[in-house]
Formats: C-alpha cells, structure tokens, sequence
C-alpha cells in the first residue's frame, strides 16, 4: 500500500486523474462482473419467513368441520387448520394416483373402502392421530343430535375399526363419486370431543380455539367488547404431516362488508382479500394483482310452477329464457369476468356435454312469437294475459331476490329485458340469511334467482338439485323439478362405476333438463382475488369453492433468497 502511494504522489497531476479513472472502471467492472455472477449462477427461491394479512366478511362461530355450514370464515379457517381423509389416508387405488397415495377399494360394487392411514400422523397438540378420530368424526355426522348440515351425507354409511391405522367403510350402495366425499370429510380430533355429548359440540370453546392437523394451527384470536371477532391468528403446524408452508404466520381481520374491506387494503392494513365484486375492482387504488378465478357454479332463475301454475307451461319457461340476455348481463354487471351458463353443469366441469348446449339463444323476437302463438296477447298496460275458462290471468310474476349487489342488478336487468316482451316482475329483495332460513325452507316464491355450487368439480352429482325427491326442504331442488327419466338417469349416473356409460347418461340428463327449462340458467362468475405485488406461489386457476384458494397454501412466499444453481 505504501508503495502505491509513492507511485501516486510521483504522478503528474494528469497522470494521477488517469490512474483515479482506470481504478473507477476496474471496481465499477468488477461489481458489475459479480453482479452478472451472482444473477447467472444462482437461483431466486422461496425461503421460510413471512406474515400474511387476509381480510374476510363474517364472524367465525364454528371452526369445526363437523359444524361448518355456509358461514364462508369457518370454512376458509376449517381449510388451513384440519386435513381431508384423502390427505391423511397412506395410499388409494384411482385411475389417476393423487400425491403418490392409495386408497385400497374392496368389495362388490366399491361399496366397501378399505382405508388406511399415513403412519406416524400428528394432531397440531402432539397427540396421533389414528382410526378412532375417523370412526368417531362419522359417528358424530351421523349422530342427530350433533346437527351436522353432513348428516345427509353420511347418515347410511358403516363405519368399522380395523386397527389403529386402518378403517373399513361400507356404504348402502355403489356410489361413484364417493371419493370426492372422502375429499371433503375433514376428521376432528376424538381426544379433545370424545367426552363431549353431541348435543353440546356448539357449546365447546375448541370450535373457536381448534385443534386441527392441516399445515397450519391456532394461536389466539382477538374480541371485542362487543362481542365482535376482529382478528383471527394461525402459524405454521410444526407437526404437519404434508409439505410444510413458507409462510410463518397468517392473520385474518374481519370486516361488516366489502367497502371496509377494500378500505382496509387501500390503507395497508391488509394484503389480500377474495371475492370481490367486478364492479369495485376500480375501488383499489394502490399497485396490486388480481387473480381470476373459476368455480363449479351457476346462478339461476329458478321456476316454481306450485306457486304459479302459470310456469306449468313449458312455452312460457321457454319464452322467459328467449327473452334473457346473459350477454349482456355478463358485460354490464362483470365486466366480463364470467362465464355465460345455459343448463345444470358448468363448462370446465367432468361431464359437461359442450355439444348439446344451446350457444346464444337469446332472442325478445322468439320468445313474444312464442307468447303469442300461446294465446298470450298484450292489455293496454303492455302485460301479457290470456282466459283461463272465464279467469284472465297475468305473466306477472315476483322474483324473490337475496340483497346481494350483483343480484340485485342482475334481476333489474332481467325485469327490463321481459318487460319488453310483456312479462311484468315484481322484484322482492330479501336478507342472504332471511333467504336461507325462511324463503327456501318454505319454498315461498313463484321465482328465485340464487347459486348452485358443487363442492367438486370433478364430481357432477345432480341429485340434491334435480332429483325429484328433493322438492322440499332440506333438499336444493329449488325448481321444484320432477321428470322420472331425469331421476332414473341421476341414479344411473351416482351407481356406475364405467366412465363411458356414466358420460352417456350425464350427456342425457343434461339435454333433458335443458329441454324442459325448470330454471333460467344465467351465469357462472369468476372468484377475483386481490393481493400484494409481492405475495408469490399463488396460482390457482379452478378452485371448488371459494376456501379452495387454499388449496396450494404451502407454495405461498413471502421471502426469498439466491442459491447457486
């Protein structure tokens, strides 16, 4: 060093600024070489670490998959803190291996599973988990007392200890889509429930303080003196059997509705939230991805001919679908961001039969020919009526719609759309609660726009919405739609196990319904997610419900770090 500084001091002026300048160029070289390096023989990878804020509408109350019924924060929190059977089951024989595990199918028929469990499986608390927590988890189900909305499900189904890893189920008869039930049956633990009688489960503080087996585990929540739920935190389960999450934590804070949610991610206090309406996506005002997203789901207009027998006749059913414009519901209430649907299954869905589907069919022109031909002639007033043996009755009707934004525009789009071929509605906005509670248990409405959702989309079980036995309440036939072909052909399709044959029948069913348009099929929105620009790993593009965005959770970062390649 001190021979460089007598070299420097000997320099002229010129010559020291000269040196100054090639020792800049060789560091700047020098960092930018290091640089290239470090970027060319090395990786960006995800690394553990990280908090994620989610935002959600409604209060948790039972975060027991027992109890769960639509309250969609007890199924997002259910989702990230129990496991499926499937996930917990050491291996099953299907046509397609999910994550290199096989479930043994035995016996005449598929009607007995033999399962068995993953070794060395572990609830969030230590304790293992073993085939007395699936016995008892079906038992519970079935129990009456317990008031599981998946009584239904499971009440007819055998269950029997083989040993502490294995389980033989036995069902009443073939069902083909019994694997998908299985997906969906999230065991509870029977050291923490066992001593609890059923009638008491919604009495436990375990269904707010859970202990679960999925990859992430409660650690507190936070409530108000009001009673309000207003924060909610998990971390990762150090004793997840599965692939364990990069994220360390997630918390969720709950809000009255979506104004406050969007409030809340504007301002940073959150950094995510799912289900947004199109219509507020201009609402977000800081830099953010959107995730579009599909769903095995429809909305409809659902007939019910008990109400008003004036729905009876098949030529108005069909007049009223005529005089429907999904596409331009679609433009003008989503902005685009859905998927038109015009019978019981959603394109995208196992089973859909594309080619039997009607591509745009909507036509005012057609259907008032339709009216007219059917003896339906305009008063002054521009309503529609016809003589019934000295009785004059009226196309008009009452839509019974649930105060959801998207709906409630939605039906004020159709109302202007058939009062153009003169079909007169009389819009009746109800509470989403109301709706559910006294509107469907009853079956009080001449039309109903509502959702179907199926919980797989791999599964199209059409029996609790077509099938004529669930007319009434607690069954989901809310067109009250009744055609012994079309229930022949549903039972068909729940008993073969043959693909072939089971696509037949669906290809059928599917035309049959379409044909005797029960219901005004409308659309199929998209799921929107919003997040920060820097969450990774989210990249769902088909969930079953709106607590699938869960699904992938262990590949979500934050943090990452470079590693050579």
């Amino acid at each position: 060093m001190r021979i460089l500084l007598q070299i420097f001091k000997n320099l002229s002026r010129t010559e020291r600024w000269i040196f100054i300048a090639a020792c800049l160029i060789f560091t700047t070289s020098s960092i930018f070489m290091a640089v290239d390096l470090l970027y060319r023989d090395t990786n960006l990878v995800p690394i553990a670490g990280g908090e994620y804020i989610e935002g959600l509408i409604n209060q948790p109350t039972f975060i027991n998959p027992v109890l769960a019924g639509s309250n969609g924060s007890d199924r997002d929190l259910i989702e990230l803190v129990f496991s499926n059977l499937l996930d917990l089951a050491e291996n099953y024989k299907v046509d397609e291996p999910r994550n290199s595990t096989e479930l043994s199918l035995r016996g005449e028929n598929n009607r007995t599973w033999n399962i068995r469990l993953k070794e060395n499986i572990l609830w969030d608390d230590g304790q293992p988990i073993t085939s007395d927590d699936v016995i008892f988890t079906i038992t519970t189900i079935q129990d009456s007392d317990s008031r599981s909305p998946l009584f239904s499900m499971w009440q007819e189904v055998k269950s029997e200890r083989v040993s502490e890893r294995e389980i033989k189920l036995i069902l009443p008869e073939t069902y083909a889509f019994f694997e998908a039930t299985l997906k969906e049956l999230k065991i509870i633990p029977k050291h923490i429930f066992g001593s609890v009688p059923a009638a008491n489960f919604r009495l436990s503080d375990f269904n707010l303080e859970p202990i679960g087996s999925g990859p992430f585990k409660f650690l507190s929540f936070r409530k108000e003196r009001s009673g309000f739920i207003s924060e909610y935190q998990l971390i990762r389960n150090e004793y997840y059997f599965g692939q364990k999450p990069y994220l360390e934590k997630i918390v969720f804070k709950f809000y009255q509705d979506e104004e406050e949610l969007i409030k809340a991610f504007n301002s940073g206090v959150i950094n995510g939230f799912g289900g947004l309406n199109q219509k507020n996506l201009g609402k977000i005002n800081i830099n953010h991805q959107t995730f579009e997203i599909r769903m095995p789901r429809y909305y409809a207009i659902f007939f019910n001919s008990y109400s008003q027998d004036v729905l009876k006749d098949k030529n108005v059913r069909l007049a009223l679908n005529y005089a429907t414009d999904r596409k331009k519901i679609i433009e003008k209430v989503f902005d685009n961001r859905a998927l038109p649907v015009e019978g019981p299954l959603v394109a995208g869905m196992k089973g859909y039969a594309a080619e039997i589907y009607p591509k745009e069919n909507f036509s005012p022109e057609k259907a008032s020919q339709i009216l007219e031909a059917g003896g339906w002639q305009s008063n002054p007033e521009g309503i529609r009526e016809k003589n019934f043996d000295k009785q004059v009755k009226r196309l008009e009707f009452d839509l019974t719609v649930p105060e959801i934004p998207f709906l409630v525009e939605t039906a004020n789009l159709i109302k202007e759309d058939w009062l153009k071929i003169g079909v007169k509605l009389n819009l009746i906005v109800h509470s989403p609660q109301q709706i559910n509670d006294e509107i469907i248990k009853t079956r009080n409405y001449q039309m109903l726009i509502f959702g179907n959702i199926f919980g797989n989309g791999d599964s199209p079980d059409l029996y609790s919405f077509w099938h004529s036995s669930e007319r009434f309440y607690p069954g989901l036939n809310l067109a009250l739609y009744e055609n012994k072909t079309a229930d022949t052909l549903i039972q068909s399709i729940r008993k073969t196990l043959n693909d072939s044959k089971r696509q037949t029948d669906l290809s059928s069913l599917q035309s049959i319904i379409i044909q005797d348009y029960p219901a005004v099929f409308l659309f199929s929105p998209h799921y929107l997610y919003v997040s920060k620009n820097w969450l990774k790993g989210f990249d769902e593009r088909f969930i079953p419900s709106s607590s699938g965005r869960f699904q992938s959770i262990e590949k979500w970062y934050i943090k990452t770090a470079r590693v050579f390649k």
